[in-house]
Formats: structure tokens, sequence, C-alpha cells
């Protein structure tokens, strides 16, 4: 649609998740009008995470050195380890003030269609560290959908014989929502979790 680079930085920026066409194109052109020393510190910054950032060589976390804040926190709880999909679910659990114990990364989840199968993801460092009989709960927090569903279904039957207590994180209504604008997935759930009063 439009010429030479100006088309080449809209497809790139279209290639971000969340970032479709006309929000490639509202991001291309701020960046046109934007001053050179702001796209200079963008594309600076952009270079240096990439740079730098590792992943810790325990849990999969973002990290700046080997290990992560997390796993270098020696008040932290090796006894139970909470499995997400990804670091940003980290953020999210660590939101709430509640979880003391440790995380493990997966880099995504079981997705036959996308072509992630097991052996893609961090399932067998995953199986390394609860080899150490230290662990005696592993927390399932991954998406409430079908390829979250599927890693979940998959890690309780490899986890089984561990001996270990595994268990997922409740799901079902939000707090100030209506029944009618609830999914059947999510209303059904509500009704499994249910608990006495």
């Amino acid at each position: 649609m439009f010429e030479g680079i100006v088309q080449d930085l809209i497809d790139e920026l279209g290639k971000l998740p969340g970032i479709g066409p006309k929000s490639a194109q509202r991001i291309a052109f701020h960046l046109l009008d934007a001053d050179e020393d702001s796209v200079r510190r963008l594309a600076d910054v952009l270079v240096r995470v990439k740079e730098t950032v590792r992943f810790c060589t325990v849990c999969g976390n973002v990290a700046a050195d080997e290990l992560c804040r997390i796993c270098a926190d020696a008040r932290r709880s090796d006894e139970v380890i909470c499995v997400v999909e990804e670091s940003k679910d980290i953020v999210a659990i660590e939101r709430i003030r509640e979880f003391r114990g440790r995380y493990h990364v997966l880099g995504g989840a079981i997705d036959p269609i996308g072509g992630v199968g097991p052996n893609d993801l961090r399932i067998a460092q995953l199986m390394s560290r609860l080899a150490s009989g230290e662990t005696t709960e592993v927390i399932l927090a991954l998406d409430p959908n079908i390829e979250g569903e599927a890693t979940s279904a998959y890690l309780s039957r490899l986890l089984q014989p561990m001996e270990l207590t595994v268990t997922r994180l409740a799901s079902g209504l939000p707090v100030g929502g209506d029944l009618d604008y609830a999914d059947e997935m999510t209303l059904g759930r509500a009704f499994l979790g249910r608990r006495s009063v």
C-alpha cells in the first residue's frame, strides 16, 4: 500500500502479537513523526534487549543474570512449583502477592495444529527439577484454553507416578460479572468448582 521502507516497517510491526494492520500503520506513522533521538533510543533498547536479556537457567523466566530474581531469592519455598506458559504469567501471579514458591516457565503450550509438541516445551527441565524430591506440590497455572487444557492433561499424567500433589488454578465467574455474559466453559467450571458457604 505504501512505498518501500515505510511498507516494510508496517509489515514488520504487523508481525508483533496483538498488532493488526491498522495498529501497525498507526505505530509506523507515529515513528515517522517522532524526533530522531526518540527513534534511536527505541532502536537502541531493542538491540540491547536482544543482546543482554537471557533466561533463567533454573526456571526459564526472563533474567538479567544466570538466575532470575525469584530463583535467587532464598526466602522462596522449593516445596511448591507453579508451572506457567510464559514469563508474563509470572508477573500476573506475583501481582497478587500470595504465592511464595518457585516457578517453571514451559515456553508455550502443546498445540499440534501450531506444530508445538511436548518436546518443544521445557517439560524435561521440569522433570529434572522435580527429581530432587524437594517439591511436594505442582500448581498448573496454564491458560484456560484448548492448548492449556491439553498441556495440563499431559503434565498431570506425567506427574501422577511421582506422588506429588498436582493442582490447577480455580476458574469460574469473575467478580462483578453477569451470568448471562459467561461462556459455557466458564460457567461449567464455576459449577464444578463450587464450594460450601
